[in-house]
């Protein structure tokens, strides 16, 4: 199992109170100390504002954030956890996605979901549809992306995105294209698209226990399209609060979780304190637990 770090944006309260450019200069700064102390990948938030509740306080844009992490690491993969797909056109998105590749020497992965902020989408004038819209725009916004990280121009005509002839150009550097995830715990439509259209299903917040009880169905839903299973990577995006305290009980948390089969754990120890000596921390912890860092 490989293990990722989300870097601070303020999404969370980290930043409270702080000036943004020494804000920012901590998020570069411990953007390159995960990737010295060995961490696999890097990772953003895809939100406009604070949450739970909205103040007036930072949050750093993610594709800004993460091309200028680009700029400062040279080894670790980067992406978002996940891209909105309701923020954005689909056929922008693969744009972004495809210069990002480019510029990180092809280290990106398209990572994307349907969206869920409701106080952020009304804020920022993108209405609220209700779920089954969201995730009917998530499938258009997968079929556009594919067709626009494939060779040749893109076409596709949806009911809430399409491309006509749509040239993208550089495709980016990874081959055949930049991995795909799919985000999302949904059982029936999130889990059908990640095994239709990706190569890596995330999941949010459930324990060890919870994805051993999951896996059957995820495999189902490969199943149900003639997909091996084993194609599917799986990874999570571990709890905050369970991740937070360093020591034994989160060393055996990370054992768990590499027992179940994961091919990703990431984590946010920067939700609680951005400092150096909170990645530090994570790093030895994973360590103990057996997992191989590459460390410079």
């Amino acid at each position: 199992m490989q293990v990722g770090v989300l870097v601070p944006q303020g999404w969370k309260h980290e930043y409270d109170g702080w000036d943004p450019a020494l804000a920012w200069a901590r998020t570069l700064e411990l953007a390159r100390q995960a990737e010295a102390l060995g961490f696999e990948s890097e990772w953003v938030f895809d939100h406009f504002h604070t949450t739970p509740d909205t103040t007036d306080e930072i949050t750093f844009e993610s594709f800004t954030t993460l091309a200028t992490i680009a700029r400062v690491t040279s080894r670790v993969r980067l992406g978002h956890m996940v891209i909105c797909a309701g923020y954005r056109n689909p056929a922008l998105v693969a744009k972004l996605a495809s210069t990002l590749d480019v510029a990180s020497g092809g280290r990106f992965e398209v990572g994307i979901g349907g969206g869920w902020k409701q106080d952020e989408w009304l804020a920022y004038g993108y209405g609220f549809p209700e779920t089954r819209d969201r995730l009917s725009a998530l499938r258009d916004a997968l079929e556009v992306i594919t067709r626009m990280l494939a060779p040749g121009r893109a076409t596709y005509e949806g009911r809430f995105a399409s491309v006509h002839a749509a040239v993208n150009v550089p495709k980016g550097i990874q081959q055949p294209r930049s991995p795909i995830i799919v985000g999302g715990n949904g059982h029936d439509v999130t889990w059908r698209l990640a095994a239709r259209f990706a190569d890596e299903l995330n999941v949010v917040f459930l324990s060890p226990e919870q994805i051993a009880e999951s896996l059957p169905l995820i495999h189902a839903r490969c199943e149900e399209i003639g997909r091996d299973p084993a194609t599917l990577r799986l990874s999570v995006y571990a709890s905050d609060d369970e991740m937070r305290e360093p020591g034994q009980a989160r060393v055996d948390l990370i054992g768990r979780y590499a027992q179940v089969g994961l091919a990703r754990l990431v984590a946010f120890p920067g939700r609680w304190s951005p400092t150096e000596e909170t990645y530090h921390r994570l790093a030895e912890d994973c360590l103990a637990a057996g997992i191989e860092l590459e460390r410079a």
